[in-house]
């Protein structure tokens, strides 16, 4: 029996084995609820094949799909001290932080770049979802404010891709001072006519969309986007009506003048190169 147990069993066991199958081989739309393999998400962008449904698509991955290797430089933030509040809820904001940057190789939510689109020099900023939900605290908007500068001093756009959860609230008030000072950063480039871009991506909500996010000159929507201040079952709560199915979705705001573009993934790329050319 333990000829057959430790010798056999495992020989035979070693034959028949099955491969390991990677996680995420397949991934389901939740819109028209096709399966697809992750190769075919990849290659087509994540965007569902069968509906264009936008599945949300990383800063890292978004910087490859519109910028040169040789043509971008990323610009440092600056530094910051952690915690203003010394705040604490089921972990300290801290063991958060440190969590986030280990994961994301990132010290926090926004990535901001020196690149071209096109033949155009610009400034671009990202929203980076993965840490921490995009919120926005005093790095985000002390990111913002530098872009700001630096295109002010270089006299180029300044880009902007949004992704965000709202204000981050283990800063408290200081969080949601970032909404007026990035409303001032935008106001010196209208100021000094340099143009200013937003493109709103999957999901643009809270305070983010209360302030900088609804400023710019020209504000592209990815298709299919969800844009908003508080969630639509909240609203829904508070004025005791239903909403439309598509409320706060790229295309109902294009319907109701808040958004000027919106636009499928596969023509960003070109839509932002034309209308950088023709506003510079």
């Amino acid at each position: 029996m333990n000829w057959l147990t430790n010798f056999v069993k495992p020989k035979l066991s070693a034959l028949v084995k099955r491969k390991e199958v990677p996680e995420n081989l397949w991934q389901n739309c939740p819109s028209c609820g096709n399966m697809i393999h992750h190769k075919d998400l990849k290659e087509n962008l994540r965007v569902c094949i069968t509906c264009n449904h936008h599945f949300r698509m990383s800063a890292e991955e978004r910087i490859k799909l519109l910028f040169s290797n040789e043509k971008t430089q990323e610009i440092e933030l600056d530094k910051i001290s952690d915690d203003p509040l010394n705040f604490s809820d089921k972990k300290r904001y801290r063991d958060r932080l440190r969590e986030y940057r280990k994961k994301t190789k990132r010290e926090d939510a926004f990535i901001l770049l020196n690149t071209k689109i096109g033949q155009s020099n610009i400034v671009c900023g990202l929203m980076n979802f993965s840490f921490m939900g995009g919120s926005m605290g005093r790095a985000v908007g002390g990111a913002i404010v530098k872009g700001a500068k630096i295109a002010l001093e270089k006299k180029c756009p300044f880009v902007i891709f949004t992704s965000s959860g709202g204000a981050r609230m283990q800063e408290g008030i200081i969080s949601l001072m970032q909404m007026p000072r990035t409303v001032a950063a935008v106001e010196l480039l209208n100021q000094n006519k340099i143009p200013y871009i937003v493109v709103l991506t999957e999901p643009t909500t809270g305070g983010v969309t209360a302030s900088f996010a609804m400023l710019g000159d020209i504000t592209i929507a990815e298709q299919g986007s969800t844009i908003g201040f508080a969630g639509k079952r909240v609203i829904q709560d508070t004025i005791r009506e239903e909403l439309p199915i598509d409320f706060q979705k790229a295309e109902y705001l294009k319907e109701h003048g808040m958004v000027d573009i919106v636009c499928h993934r596969k023509e960003l790329k070109s839509n932002l190169e034309n209308i950088i050319n023709h506003i510079t």
